[in-house]
């Protein structure tokens, strides 16, 4: 066997070696993430549970993890009696459509609007002060016109939440756009790329990443938007059940109602980060990926 075979065949070995070392070290430091994670919920609850068993903090106002749980299981299992509105599986259902029809309506308007005014400077001059007073009106006063306007339906709810996810998309859509490598446009203005086939083929993957970043606070903010519609006025939904249970002092109803959204926002959050890396499989990881939590 000739020395170039031997060193031909040793090159593969030692690029497997690297990477397994390396998925190895990976693993073991997402293993020791989760321990350290999982060590302080354990510390956050169990102190919470001795503070307020022992009267240190009064669970009359701050509920009771044991209290909560049980709470949780009473939602769950008690079917239509579960709440004075329904079941609660209907009531997560009723928030989760708000929350995801807002979100959809209010990322596709962001992404239209805001790449149509980065690619439009005098649009954008003509229609950004608008938008900016717009945007500085307190969202709170919006979801009570919305309320007045259409009633205590889903409508307002929706509306709300796509006004909420419709400015984080919208900024993230059009600082994205004027990111765009200039020489880069240039170049496809110069080999004849029409406006249309520039904006689909540079200007929108450019973007995507602006985009898509945003998507992830998008939903957090749709939940937002439908949960304070249905506290200002609504006939079933997650945010009824939490300001029915703060009326009735019970904030391990308030509490267990808003454990329940983080697991939904959190399982969303995992679901779009799945998408990103789909999406943005082209790219090379950054390094504040590499370090993500």
């Amino acid at each position: 066997m000739s020395q170039n075979t031997v060193v031909a065949d040793a090159v593969p070995s030692a690029a497997k070696k690297t990477a397994d070392s390396g998925r190895r070290v990976a693993r073991s430091r997402r293993l020791k993430i989760i321990g350290a994670q999982i060590v302080l919920a354990v510390l956050i609850i169990g102190s919470w549970q001795v503070l307020t068993a022992t009267k240190v903090v009064d669970p009359f106002f701050y509920g009771q993890p044991s209290g909560i749980a049980k709470q949780l299981k009473n939602y769950f299992t008690e079917g239509n009696q579960a709440t004075e509105f329904g079941s609660y599986y209907s009531q997560i259902l009723t928030t989760m459509r708000e929350a995801v029809l807002g979100f959809l309506l209010g990322t596709v308007g962001g992404i239209v609007i805001g790449v149509g005014l980065g690619v439009s400077p005098f649009m954008a001059r003509v229609i950004g002060p608008y938008i900016k007073i717009f945007n500085a009106i307190p969202r709170i006063v919006l979801g009570s016109i919305f309320l007045v306007a259409f009633g205590l339906g889903q409508t307002p709810k929706i509306l709300l939440a796509a006004v909420l996810v419709f400015f984080v998309v919208f900024f993230n859509a059009f600082q994205g756009v004027r990111e765009v490598d200039r020489n880069v446009l240039n170049n496809a203005r110069v080999l004849g790329a029409s406006k249309l086939r520039i904006v689909k083929d540079v200007t929108l993957p450019s973007a995507l990443t602006w985009i898509i970043a945003s998507l992830h606070t998008a939903f957090g903010f749709a939940i937002v938007g439908a949960i304070v519609g249905e506290v200002l006025g609504a006939q079933s939904g997650l945010g009824l059940v939490i300001s029915t249970a703060q009326n009735q002092f019970n904030p391990d109803g308030v509490f267990a109602t808003m454990f329940v959204i983080a697991v939904i926002t959190l399982i969303v959050e995992f679901l779009l980060t799945r998408l990103e890396r789909r999406l943005l499989s082209w790219r090379p990881p950054s390094q504040s990926e590499a370090v993500a939590i």
